[in-house]
């Protein structure tokens, strides 16, 4: 493979951020807590300082993203605003307060002719990470894989370009005042998707590549790439609103799901209404989801309660808006919902209101999402909620890792046996 690389400029350059990682990798793997730590709550702090700094290289990239001609939803994911700056400093913080995987026994067990054998928790060693909008998720990488021991390569899109490249410099800087490699944390700023290409087939130099995007964006990456990938393709997550649900709850947790961000992989795209309450429900949900802005597309029996909604076509029910759009549906009970959802969704996460503990119990062991939500918002499918500190994408794959991927999703094991002169007989 390392002949194969030198055989053009992009596989030259490929490779010199592969092993420059790789070195990296093996100075992180020995790398102590209170080093790892030390880092992240320095750059916490420089990042803290550099905050008007960040502010414009921000607004550098919303301008441009203004005259591409972004949609809002995207232009939304690419804002830093002072509260996610804070976030950000937050997120190291908290990052840093997590027990460190790296070490820990999975098991051991002394076998009966004496010889020892115990399961411990190592870095995986190199990843890449491909990512659209967002730099606040530069920060969320870079903080999970070092302190899980591992060199991370970012690439970000080129919309976010000003962002990465000043949140990245307070990074790095913050690498070589505690002592760890500089190439630890790694940005490529070149547009140019060759390199990206050259960088998927170097399987030899990158354990694992992350993609966090559009399914266009995760289904070239998948088609590439000549290592493991972790990934989602696209996230339709439904709400369904059973027959005894709290429909006040009900209302509120569909505005949330659809409305406190609609361009991300968790927000609700569909809504599932069983008939009995769809008439005392639906009026007024669809009501108030229309005075925030949704466009809401039904289905004929939806319709006839609701006139102003328009009509669903079948590609809805498949469709991940990322946007204020959503599909509604009313089904004959609970068994419908679960039908369609097994037809519909894509296994990242689904969510019910229902004050059944029958229907609750049912919904929880018959779905099959990494997410099955119960009287909840969909949003609420992140690492951060679910306490990991930070997450650097969501899993919809059964192995090897599936949900938020935090700081144990980017470690793996091996197996220490230690004999005295043991052989196999």
């Amino acid at each position: 493979m390392e002949e194969n690389l030198a055989s053009t400029p992009w596989r030259d350059h490929a490779a010199t951020l592969g092993r420059a990682a790789r070195q990296a990798s093996r100075q992180l793997a020995l790398a102590d807590s209170a080093t790892k730590n030390r880092w992240l709550q320095l750059a916490a702090v420089r990042l803290h300082e550099a905050r008007s700094h960040l502010l414009q290289a921000n607004a550098n990239d919303l301008a441009e993203a203004e005259r591409a001609g972004l949609t809002p939803a995207l232009i939304d994911r690419l804002r830093l605003t002072p509260d996610p700056i804070d976030s950000l400093v937050q997120t190291l913080r908290d990052v840093a307060g997590l027990p460190d995987p790296i070490g820990t026994i999975l098991s051991q067990q002394v076998r009966p002719d004496g010889l020892e054998i115990r399961k411990v928790r190592v870095p995986l060693g190199v990843v890449l990470f491909i990512y659209e909008s967002r730099p606040n998720v530069t920060v969320d990488a870079a903080a999970l894989a070092v302190k899980a021991g591992n060199a991370i390569i970012l690439r970000g899109g080129r919309e976010a370009l000003h962002s990465n490249r000043a949140i990245h410099a307070e990074l790095e800087r913050a690498l070589v005042e505690v002592g760890l490699p500089a190439t630890a944390v790694q940005l490529v700023t070149e547009p140019d998707r060759g390199l990206v290409t050259a960088l998927l087939h170097a399987g030899d130099l990158i354990d694992l590549v992350i993609p966090r995007g559009g399914e266009g964006l995760i289904r070239a990456v998948v088609a590439e790439a000549a290592m493991p990938v972790l990934k989602h393709y696209r996230g339709v997550c439904h709400l369904y609103v059973d027959a005894d649900a709290d429909l006040a709850m009900a209302e509120k947790l569909i505005l949330n799901g659809k409305c406190q961000r609609p361009g991300t992989c968790n927000a609700t795209e569909t809504l599932l209404v069983h008939e009995a309450v769809a008439a005392s429900f639906l009026p007024g949900a669809v009501a108030s989801l229309q005075a925030a802005g949704v466009e809401v597309r039904g289905c004929p029996a939806t319709r006839r309660l609701v006139p102003s909604v328009q009509a669903a076509t079948p590609a809805d029910w498949d469709a991940e808006y990322l946007d204020l759009i959503l599909a509604v549906r009313v089904v004959d009970d609970l068994d419908e919902a679960l039908a369609h959802i097994a037809q519909h969704g894509t296994g990242h996460t689904e969510a019910m209101v229902s004050q059944s503990v029958e229907n609750q119990a049912r919904f929880l062991r018959e779905v099959d999402a990494a997410a099955v939500v119960v009287n909840a918002s969909t949003r609420l499918h992140d690492g951060s909620v679910f306490g990991l500190g930070a997450e650097i994408g969501i899993s919809t794959d059964k192995f090897p890792a599936r949900g938020p991927c935090g700081l144990v999703e980017l470690s793996t094991y091996k197996y220490l046996v230690l004999g005295s002169g043991h052989v196999r007989t």
